[in-house]
């Protein structure tokens, strides 16, 4: 084939397009599911799939009594029939986030052993499913919420501290279900696929304590509240993960997506490398990491000899210490890093996007870098290295018209980058 500008950059996009279509939610969903039950089947849920993995419930099984409901994030609601859907927010929780806790807790009560309960969670779930412990409000999970957006913390150490601080999380909505039976299935967004931090793991045991929440606070800095300070000294832990009896699935994963970009990648002729579907740190950082690697490639054929596409999973974080920043999430950040690490080298071009479709708050799953980038964005009069240090990479991409705009995928198995090497 005939690698260009144009090529190229339709490659990606039909590479980024496969990683999303392999955890699409009602595929996984129907491969997935359990014997149908004799009685009744209670769907709950959290996460930005879930309404999309409701309503392929629901399809599925017309000949089951089912009933339920879940939440999501505004914008990804779909119908699904007989279960309910609640619209809230994120990254940080609104009222709806908190009815949304509360309506399930109500939802699973008074069930029995022959009951079965299907929990279904995905990315996001955290901040749209809502039940404050103690005498905490709802303005000090919002507190708690923001103060860990901007601590640089890993997604698991986020969820640790939000299931420390929660009626419903790390296990505690599987003990309210009981005695029912509890199918978990899980679209996976977190590093390592570990079901405990998918939507902080609310039927799923969990092995972290106090101490290690405190450690956190302590390493990251984060100040809480008063009130959620009193959650912790109560000192009441969550059930651990040999406690609970339910079943979990993960039916669609990073690991998957990748897998079905690199398949894309194969049919076009290219060599894959996959770095991994787990890659965390700062954006910034790792697009000066990334833009190593693809050098390294580009002129001395290590650790993959072109025409090839590196790929990597993963999610990075974006630590904010005071000052103003501008528009822009994970994606963006490591791509404008990545576009100064190349320097405009000829024959590298990458893409980067949130799986879900939405990059940080923004309305841009992430953006394409290709070898002149840097030239167009100088003469459209943008500074490069000060929106880079001002936190402004969606308005670097959308000065040089190379945001990249899926809408709400219905999906979410985290962050997706790939690089293309000639």
């Amino acid at each position: 084939m005939l690698w260009n500008d144009q090529t190229v950059r339709s490659l990606l996009r039909r590479i980024f397009d496969a990683a999303i279509e392999s955890a699409a939610p009602s595929k996984a969903v129907l491969r997935n599911l359990p014997p149908k039950p004799a009685g009744r089947c209670i769907v709950v849920g959290a996460g930005k799939a879930s309404a999309a993995m409701a309503a392929a419930l629901d399809a599925a099984w017309p000949d089951v009594d089912v009933s339920g409901v879940v939440v999501t994030r505004y914008g990804h609601a779909v119908p699904a029939g007989r279960i309910r859907i609640i619209e809230a927010s994120h990254p940080v929780p609104d009222e709806m986030s908190l009815k949304a806790g509360r309506t399930i807790l109500e939802t699973v009560r008074g069930l029995t052993a022959d009951d079965l309960v299907i929990a279904m969670m995905s990315g996001g779930g955290s901040s749209l499913l809502v039940a404050p412990a103690g005498d905490m409000t709802l303005a000090d999970k919002q507190a708690v919420n923001a103060a860990l957006l901007k601590s640089g913390a890993t997604i698991s150490e986020m969820n640790t501290v939000r299931k420390h601080l929660s009626l419903i999380k790390g296990g505690r909505l599987a003990l309210a279900a009981a005695p029912a039976r509890v199918v978990t299935l899980v679209i996976s967004d977190v590093p390592g696929d570990d079901p405990a931090a998918i939507a902080s793991g609310p039927t799923v045991g969990d092995d972290s304590t106090i101490a290690d929440v405190r450690e956190i606070l302590q390493r990251r800095h984060i100040q809480l509240p008063p009130r959620a300070l009193a959650v912790l000294e109560a000192g009441v832990g969550l059930p651990r993960r040999g406690d609970l009896t339910g079943q979990v699935r993960i039916i669609a994963a990073p690991s998957m997506a990748l897998a079905a970009a690199a398949h894309v990648a194969s049919e076009a002729g290219l060599r894959t490398l996959i770095l991994g579907d787990a890659l965390e740190g700062e954006s910034r950082e790792m697009g000066t990491i990334m833009g190593g690697i693809a050098l390294s490639a580009r002129r001395s054929e290590h650790p993959v000899k072109g025409p090839a596409v590196i790929l990597s999973g993963g999610e990075t974080t974006v630590s904010i210490r005071g000052g103003e920043s501008g528009r822009g999430g994970r994606n963006t950040e490591f791509l404008l890093s990545l576009a100064l690490a190349l320097s405009g080298n000829e024959g590298i071009w990458a893409i980067a996007g949130d799986t879900d479709g939405i990059d940080g708050t923004e309305d841009a799953a992430g953006a394409i870098v290709s070898p002149d980038t840097l030239r167009r964005s100088r003469a459209a009069g943008l500074d490069a290295k000060k929106l880079l240090a001002g936190h402004d990479s969606y308005s670097f991409f959308e000065g040089i018209g190379d945001l990249i705009k899926t809408g709400p995928t219905l999906t979410n198995v985290n962050d997706f980058r790939a690089i293309f090497v000639l």
